[in-house]
């Protein structure tokens, strides 16, 4: 039996669960308790408890600012000692387990017994494909993708697919849930390892590392290259709509018949240079020049505080472009 049409309206759900609380697993129980849920939660780590706390508790003035929902408050952060006290009552369940396919079909068979029929099960995989985890699972048709991008507390993006045994209702009400509870959920349309977004970002990383091997630019300046160009546009519009301005008056159809074909005289010429041992001297040597002494901490904070900056300033803008 599904038990879809027993699901919780993706607007009323007040309690989550989280099971595995690394990086991933606490700013996502950041982002929820933030939209004022009880989050309930459990991982292997012998000092999980402590470790998602202080996470919480770095992130939390980041929410204030970006705005917290009535009732959000930390004190509503519950650790449990074991799965079933994790999942018990719990409306959603959001699994950000390490990315092995073994450990997390482990993890599964023990949700069989667990997991509530009111309740909608999400993975943050990057990139295992949920129809081979969910596979002879007693609620599989209430397991979805729920892929977001770090930190989740902050990037509101998140990946929403359903496997082969996914009921279509269920990716529908993980799409309300996440859109509903400040997220901006995208559908996929079928399963390719990678997603989508991990997919795009990948295949710019790959000519980015041959502009390293070929000599075109360093590390440093390849990096400035996105983030003081194309990455203040993508921030905006997507590559579509970005090219369709690009057209001018006649949009994506003059874009199209007169500035593709030099574009695909480009595509002929990408590279795909392998990640050689010369190659990823280069990258660590490079990254450490462009950190400066910083640590990796440091540099995450840094991260974060200019990705509040520009979440705050989109918002505003966005909302301001709403009015009528």
């Amino acid at each position: 039996m599904s038990h879809i049409e027993e699901l919780t309206k993706p607007s009323d759900v007040k309690r989550v669960a989280i099971v595995g609380a690394g990086t991933i697993g606490s700013s996502w129980a950041a982002h929820f308790l933030g939209q004022g849920m009880e989050v309930q939660f459990w991982d292997p780590a012998p000092d999980c408890d402590t470790q998602v706390r202080s996470f919480v508790d770095n992130a939390w003035p980041a929410l204030e600012r970006l705005g917290l929902c009535p009732g959000a408050s930390p004190d509503k952060l519950h650790y449990c000692p074991d799965i079933a006290s994790a999942l018990d009552g719990a409306q959603f369940v959001q699994e950000s387990a390490p990315e092995v396919h073994a450990l997390k079909v482990e993890l599964y068979e023990k949700f069989d017994d667990a997991l509530p029929e009111n309740a909608i099960m999400a993975t943050s995989s990057s990139g295992l494909l949920l129809s081979e985890l969910q596979a002879g699972r007693r609620g599989a048709s209430r397991y979805v993708l729920g892929h977001p991008f770090n930190p989740p507390h902050l990037i509101p993006l998140v990946e929403v697919l359903g496997g082969k045994d996914t009921a279509r209702a269920s990716v529908d009400w993980a799409i309300a849930f996440y859109n509903t509870h400040g997220k901006k959920a995208i559908r996929l349309n079928k399963e390719v390892p990678g997603h989508l977004v991990n997919r795009i970002q990948v295949a710019l990383w790959r000519e980015a590392i041959d502009a390293l091997a070929t000599g075109l630019a360093s590390v440093e300046d390849i990096d400035a290259a996105i983030a003081y160009g194309p990455g203040l546009r993508w921030a905006v519009m997507g590559p579509h709509m970005i090219f369709n301005l690009a057209g001018g008056q006649g949009g994506m159809q003059n874009f199209l018949e007169h500035l593709v074909p030099p574009l695909e005289r480009w595509w002929d010429t990408v590279g795909r240079s392998p990640l050689t041992d010369d190659i990823k001297r280069q990258l660590i040597d490079g990254c450490n020049k462009a950190a400066a002494g910083r640590s990796i901490d440091e540099l995450a904070a840094q991260r974060d505080q200019m990705l509040l900056d520009l979440m705050e300033a989109l918002n505003s803008s966005r909302a301001s472009q709403a009015q009528p």
